[in-house]
């Protein structure tokens, strides 16, 4: 391990020196470009631009252009970038991963890059962790690219397609992964070509991108659409839900979330449905039901996952404490979940489009990112992403003391140090920031302190409105904030005066949460730029973390503890133990993305096919698209006399001619063959003589190609035939990577066998796809006498 951190320390000491050889020369630009007028440095950009258009590289003109981006910098917002914001700059210009401490003015980093790339027009992505953050960056940031004559847009939800568009086709584009994403997903479901919003995929810095690219992964992005099932039967599988018992009818495993029903509960089932089995096909709807109450009685948490806010669910981003606005569980959950808080249940959605997170982002040509906390998943990113972890040195020493944790046994113990923690600090005028993992546990601490009469404000989703007057006060003395995740990544809690000389901002971190990450960005909201501060983390061995370890192992440890009179953890070494289990649960969601991914790998291969059959149509004139159909009916023969021929010369007999020649009877327009015409044939020969049949109906179906009206109502039928089979692929699909964790049971690899279903599947899709076109289009034109008699 200790090998491990010193050469991540020498390779990035080795990039350090070369990339400060790089801002040696662009500080050498500085006193040229202080003498500018604001149009000699504006007229840079066009010079630029030109010189890309010579022959020359963003690596040819980068120092000139950091240059530039400084002194513009210094004349609209009144900020220099140090040099290590430049070094930044040219790590994440050059597509890897800049790793800098909170407070080091990483936005600021971002102007750098965006604005070098910028200047090719093939648009960058500036990606934050949330809206309010790309508002603020778009508004503040986006003014010095504004100054040097770049567009700079904002994408973010709720906006109209035509403002997406004008956002995307800006210079620079400032936005969230999630609407990104689903932009993309968006753009593979309109029906003409122009209704795109997105443009290829060029370049994108992605801000907090631990965040964004590993927390958040484990979440596929999903649209869906409703589907017709009934609502009324959520309520009477939640009311059941109140009569089930853990182990015994059910059996839940803490790490993963994964539930699964044991034979006691399904016995419940049938008795209240007054049914023989559950498993039955004729139940699958009732099984359907069952299994997302299951979930939502007993892995979803009021103020934990999700709020009733105005009498509906709002899922909480557990990473950022956040509402994830506009989102929405599938596959019936969401309705599990109304039905489980009483509220009225909405119609179930049906998966339509989906992608993950990592294959999204995969498909730039050059990513980057930013973050205070990369290197724990240094070897993730490389692995997943191809990304390089580059430790750029903070401008100022951090002066912030991080003491060491103190670990109780129980709750109650914890509560009460905690409490005294915050009256002794208080005391002196320092403001304190108590960082919670949930909703719940920070309304919680706050009836404590207001027993106590302790003064404080509260920061999590319920009362996001006042986030910005929260966050302005935060810092100023005696100023006492309880916050959720809200509080961490990308805030600025600005000290007030006499601050400083009290000895800065305390954290208090109330529970270690599931990533190491996680915590380094509650400390780093103290001790910005030099400045004094301290952190401790008071927390317990009923902590929320500690569920999902290892029950044994938890169990073990707990008979060896021994603590103080009050309540702390003495031994065995509880520092060495939470490390422990912080590090199982951080490698049990590693893997549990790593599944995801190996899962949606299949899938998205599979998308980017449908998708490329979409924009073929799409992009096609209405002329075009009867080729485009020919080919459908082409690949569909095919596919028939495969059905019928098997591909075995030796044993003709268990060929099936007269299915062969019923199903394309329909297809032919002057189909005369017989079983007697074809039975001495080779399966080459069957082929050969179709095709000669096909020859017959391509040149009748190309000689409507004039008909304009017909070709645009095919290019709809086309694109709603992909559409209709894609989304059944996705249902059948999603059955499939749900049964992946049973046949593990098996002995053979459940990837593989889920490659084989999935290809399996794919290859039926695609027949549905073909014979669908075929016989619709066949059956239209038949009843519109299209074509002509023999």
């Amino acid at each position: 391990m200790l090998a491990k951190v010193k050469m991540l320390f020498s390779d990035s000491s080795r990039e350090i020196k070369r990339l400060s050889k790089i801002v040696d020369k662009i500080n050498g630009f500085e006193k040229h470009f202080e003498s500018l007028s604001d149009e000699e440095l504006k007229n840079k950009t066009e010079f630029f631009m030109e010189e890309l258009e010579k022959g020359k590289t963003l690596d040819d003109i980068k120092a000139e252009a950091f240059a530039v981006v400084r002194e513009a910098a210094k004349r609209v917002l009144g900020l220099r970038h140090f040099d290590v914001q430049l070094i930044g700059g040219l790590v994440l210009h050059e597509g890897s991963i800049a790793e800098m401490q909170t407070g080091e003015g990483k936005t600021l980093v971002a102007t750098l890059p965006s604005y070098l790339h910028g200047l090719e027009n093939k648009g960058v992505h500036i990606i934050t962790a949330n809206e309010y953050l790309a508002k603020r960056d778009f508004e503040q940031m986006g003014k010095v690219h504004e100054f040097l004559g770049l567009k700079v847009g904002l994408n973010i939800s709720e906006m109209t397609p035509q403002a997406k568009r004008e956002a995307y086709a800006a210079h620079i584009t400032y936005g969230t992964g999630t609407e990104f994403g689903f932009d993309y997903l968006r753009d593979n479901m309109v029906f003409n070509i122009n209704d795109k919003v997105q443009r290829p995929h060029h370049y994108a810095i992605v801000d907090e991108i631990d965040s964004i690219l590993i927390d958040e992964a484990r979440t596929p992005l999903i649209i869906a659409n409703k589907s017709s099932h009934g609502a009324d039967l959520f309520y009477i599988t939640a009311e059941l839900m109140k009569t089930f018992k853990a182990d015994s009818d059910y059996e839940l495993f803490s790490e993963t979330k994964q539930i699964y029903l044991k034979d006691d509960g399904a016995t419940k089932v049938e008795k209240a449905f007054g049914i023989a089995n559950l498993y039955d096909a004729e139940h699958q709807d009732l099984l359907h039901n069952v299994v997302q109450s299951l979930k939502a009685a007993f892995t979803m948490k009021l103020d934990v996952d999700y709020i009733v806010k105005d009498g509906k669910i709002a899922l909480i981003d557990k990473f950022t404490g956040r509402i994830m606005e506009g989102r929405t569980f599938s596959e019936g959950l969401h309705q599990a979940l109304e039905a489980k808080e009483g509220l009225e249940i909405t119609e179930e959605n049906e998966s339509q489009a989906t992608i993950t997170i990592q294959n999204y982002f995969r498909m730039y040509d050059k990513l980057c990112g930013m973050t205070g906390s990369a290197t724990p998943s240094k070897e993730e990113f490389f692995e997943t992403y191809d990304l390089h972890v580059v430790s750029v040195p903070p401008n100022r020493p951090v002066q912030r003391i991080d003491m060491d944790d103190l670990i109780y046994r129980d709750k109650k113990s914890k509560m009460r140090r905690i409490i005294e923690e915050v009256q002794t600090v208080h005391a002196t005028g320092r403001p304190i920031l108590i960082g919670t993992t949930s909703i719940e546990q920070s309304e919680t601490l706050s009836k404590h302190l207001k027993e106590k009469r302790i003064t404080h404000r509260i920061l999590n989703a319920k009362t996001e409105e006042d986030e910005a007057a929260i966050i302005q006060t935060a810092g100023q003395k005696g100023q006492i904030m309880i916050a959720t995740n809200m509080a961490g990544r990308g805030t600025d809690i600005v000290l007030g005066p006499g601050v400083k000389e009290l000895g800065g901002l305390h954290i208090i971190g109330t529970e270690r949460h599931e990533s190491f990450r996680i915590d380094m960005q509650l400390r780093g909201r103290s001790g910005r730029q030099g400045d004094p501060g301290s952190s401790l983390f008071i927390i317990s061995l009923e902590d929320d973390l500690f569920i999902y370890y290892d029950e044994e192992q938890m169990e073990r440890y707990l008979k060896k503890v021994k603590t103080d009179e009050t309540g702390l953890v003495l031994s065995p070494d509880p520092h060495k133990f939470v490390l422990k289990v912080q590090q199982t649960v951080e490698y049990a969601h590693h893997s549990s993305r790593k599944h995801i991914l190996k899962l949606d790998n299949v899938l998205d291969s599979q998308s980017k096919i449908i998708y490329s059959m979409r924009d073929r149509v799409l992009k096609a004139d209405p002329q075009e698209i009867f080729p485009e159909v020919t080919g459908y009916i082409k690949n569909y023969i095919n596919s028939v006399v495969d059905k019928y021929c098997l591909d075995n010369e030796e044993n003709t007999a268990s060929w099936n001619l007269k299915g062969l020649i019923e199903e394309l009877r329909f297809v032919f327009i002057h189909f005369d063959i017989n079983i007697e015409d074809i039975e001495d044939f080779s399966r080459e020969e069957i082929l050969a003589r179709m095709m000669e049949e096909y020859a017959v109906l391509e040149k009748e179906i190309l000689s409507l190609q004039e008909d304009e009206d017909l070709g645009k109502q095919l290019k709809i039928f086309l694109l709603q035939m992909i559409d209709m089979n894609w989304i059944q692929h996705l249902v059948v699909m999603t059955q499939y990577k749900d049964g992946v964790g049973l046949r593990g049971y098996s002995q053979e690899d459940p990837y593989r066998l889920f490659e084989f279903d999935a290809l399996r599947e794919f290859n039926e899709l695609l027949f549905a796809i073909e014979s669908g076109v075929t016989i619709r289009f066949i059956e239209y034109i038949k009843s519109q006498n299209r074509f002509k008699p023999e």
